[in-house]
Parts: C-alpha cells; sequence; structure tokens
C-alpha cells in the first residue's frame, strides 16, 4: 500500500501508547471490529516494538509506527512488521532512509518549510503536528493553499467532537486520534464502539 491509500482506509488513524504487550492485540482486534483498520503504535513505551509485532498479527490490521525519530527507530519498526511510518516531524537523515527503505511515509510538519523539504525528497504526504498547537484549521487552511497536490493527517490535540471539521477541509484525508484507546486495561467493547463512531 502507499501512504495515500493507507491514509484514505479510515478517516480517523488511532494513535496508540500502550505499555503492555499483552493488551495489544485485544486492542488491535476492537479497533478493526469497530471500522479502523490502520493503526499508529507510538515508539514511546519499551513494550513498542513488541505491541506492533503483536497488532500485525490481527486480521485486517495495518499496522505502522509512530514517533520515529531517525533511521535507526524506522529499521527497527519494520523489522517487527510495521507496514508504514509516521514521525513527529521531519529531518534529512530519517526522510532519505524512508524514501530508499520504500516503505510508507508520513512525516510531521508544521511550517511551510518543513513542507518543502519533503517535497524535495519526493514526499507530498504530511502529518500536521501538533495541530491544535501549531494554530488549529486557520493555520492548515493558509498551509495547504499554496501546495494544491499535498494532503494531510493532523494529528494533536484532535477529539471525536472536532474531527469532522478537520475532515471536511478538502487538503485532509485523515486525522490522528488519540481519544479512542486510554492507556491502562484496555476495555474491548468500549474501544469498538468508539472506533464504529470515528470510523462513520
Amino acid at each position: 500500500m502507499t501512504i495515500d491509500e493507507i491514509m484514505r482506509a479510515a478517516p480517523v488513524i488511532p494513535v496508540l501508547v500502550i505499555d503492555d504487550a499483552a493488551r495489544a492485540r485485544p486492542v488491535a482486534e476492537a479497533l478493526v471490529a469497530g471500522g479502523l483498520r490502520v493503526l499508529e503504535v507510538t515508539l514511546r513505551t519499551p513494550a513498542a516494538l513488541d505491541v506492533i509485532a503483536e497488532m500485525a498479527k490481527v486480521e485486517g490490521a495495518i499496522v505502522g509506527a509512530g514517533t520515529v525519530l531517525n533511521p535507526a527507530d524506522l529499521a527497527a519498526s519494520v523489522a517487527v512488521g510495521a507496514r508504514f511510518i509516521v514521525s513527529p516531524g521531519l529531518t534529512e537523515p530519517l526522510g532519505k532512509a524512508a524514501v530508499a527503505s520504500g516503505v510508507p511515509y508520513l512525516p510531521g510538519v508544521a511550517t511551510a518549510a518543513d513542507i518543502m523539504r519533503g517535497l524535495d525528497l519526493g514526499l507530498d504526504r504530511f502529518k500536521f503536528f501538533p495541530a491544535m498547537a501549531a494554530g488549529g484549521l486557520p493555520a492548515l487552511k493558509a498551509l495547504a493553499a499554496p501546495f494544491g497536490g499535498v494532503r494531510f493527517c493532523p494529528t494533536g490535540g484532535i477529539a471525536q467532537t472536532t474531527a469532522s471539521e478537520w475532515l471536511a477541509e478538502p487538503s485532509v484525508l485523515c486525522v490522528g486520534g488519540s481519544w479512542l484507546v486510554v492507556r491502562g486495561i484496555p476495555d474491548a467493547a468500549a474501544i469498538r464502539a468508539a472506533a464504529a463512531l470515528a470510523s462513520g
């Protein structure tokens, strides 16, 4: 799959911080059952790589790694089954490594210079991050205007109640959401219900 296809697979990409790999599969199964197949597991916990490996076994799940900061994170994530990677920002070393690897890549951007740096690397799909702190929807609209072919996945501060406003913007293909799964012991029924609501 291309990064464009991944972004169009569902309107919301759950952004997951999971501390225990034993909880990975039930969370993934509940999200997929609710209609959200694309899952971003952030590399923010010691268990993250094991979580990716477990979630990748769930039928229908498209599991990627988030909070990828450098080429070493990229390599480790792909080695355990990540099918795409997401980074909070865009650096030349990571950008070049991602392009060379061929793995679908969604780098974080917050400025026109970030977008231009990505375009120079042949990238035109970006995470707008941190979406609310970087100026919210007005900032994204202003950034999108000069870059007609660029599409975004805003992430950071978006909630179920505001997601539809972002998704109505033509340059937005999907949003990243951390509201779907809270840290701790997962409630599969609640996760499935939240996913069903988010998937429309």
